[in-house]
């Protein structure tokens, strides 16, 4: 019952909010990846800044039209977006809203439906290591029951599995969201995406291990980018949405991932100017 009551409410609640859309913030910074990177961690440290108010849920999925292949929530329009962002008339001059969506950064169509709505808004890509952002992945899908193969079988499978969807631009389908071990990490090209739409000073690449291994000094550059209190300290840094079903990985793995990702990585590093130090690990 008391479920059920939930459900109702939060009905209920989504329905008033998009009722009043026209006088809801929009973002003005959207985190958009990388999966398994520290997104819900960025979500959860952003939020606790007193300048910076979160969508009422850490995954709007609007830009890429959401995760169930059935419903598309980018053809809801805007009323629905703005829907989950606060009233305008209860923020301060100062605060500005923000979202989390980690699969945005992935979804081809993303950047231009970003592009055409809001051109002026400050990105942010938190890009983790690809061969343990791959292996990560793998092991969420396993936990998800949604991967039951080995796991060099399954991201060596990768191409052949996706090459279909691609080509046909399904890019709802859930092999594309939920088995895109590799493709994910491709940054370069995903990041280039973006780059065709926005300029390189709306967008600040953040380093995951370094966001973890420096948390304050690294929130600091978030912060100062956004144009928001860079002298706020966040109190709770612990990460979030940390897998506990991780077990050990074969050296086989990190071989063969290693090599996929030297020249996308290279690619990267000079799109960037800066070396992540990945291959070495």
């Amino acid at each position: 019952m008391k479920v059920l009551f939930r459900r109702i409410n939060a009905r209920l609640q989504s329905r008033w909010r998009q009722s009043t859309w026209r006088g809801r913030a929009l973002p003005e910074l959207i985190v958009i990846g990388a999966m398994k990177s520290g997104t819900s961690s960025v979500y959860s440290y952003l939020g606790q800044h007193p300048q910076l108010l979160a969508a009422y849920r850490e995954e709007v999925h609007y830009f890429d039209g959401g995760l169930e292949p059935e419903r598309d929530s980018y053809c809801l329009g805007e009323a629905w977006y703005r829907g989950w962002f606060p009233l305008r008339r209860n923020m301060a001059p100062d605060q500005k809203a923000f979202e989390v969506t980690p699969l945005y950064l992935f979804n081809p169509l993303v950047p231009q439906r970003i592009a055409r709505m809001l051109p002026d808004v400050k990105l942010v890509a938190v890009l983790r290591d690809p061969k343990e952002r791959a292996i990560s992945h793998y092991f969420h899908e396993v936990r998800k029951n949604r991967e039951r193969r080995p796991m060099l079988e399954a991201i060596q499978a990768e191409e052949q599995d996706l090459a279909p969807i691609i080509a046909r631009q399904d890019f709802k389908h859930s092999t594309f969201i939920h088995q895109s071990y590799k493709r994910r990490g491709v940054y370069f090209e995903q990041l280039t995406r973006f780059l065709q739409h926005f300029s390189r000073e709306q967008l600040l690449v953040i380093n995951s291990e370094r966001l973890f291994a420096e948390p304050s000094r690294v929130l600091k550059r978030i912060f100062r980018f956004v144009g928001v209190d860079a002298t706020v300290s966040i109190g709770d840094l612990s990460p979030r949405n940390v897998a506990r079903n991780r077990s050990s990985v074969p050296a086989s793995v990190y071989d063969y991932l290693r090599e996929y990702f030297r020249k996308p990585n290279e690619a990267l590093y000079e799109l960037l100017g800066e070396d992540f130090g990945w291959q070495n690990s």
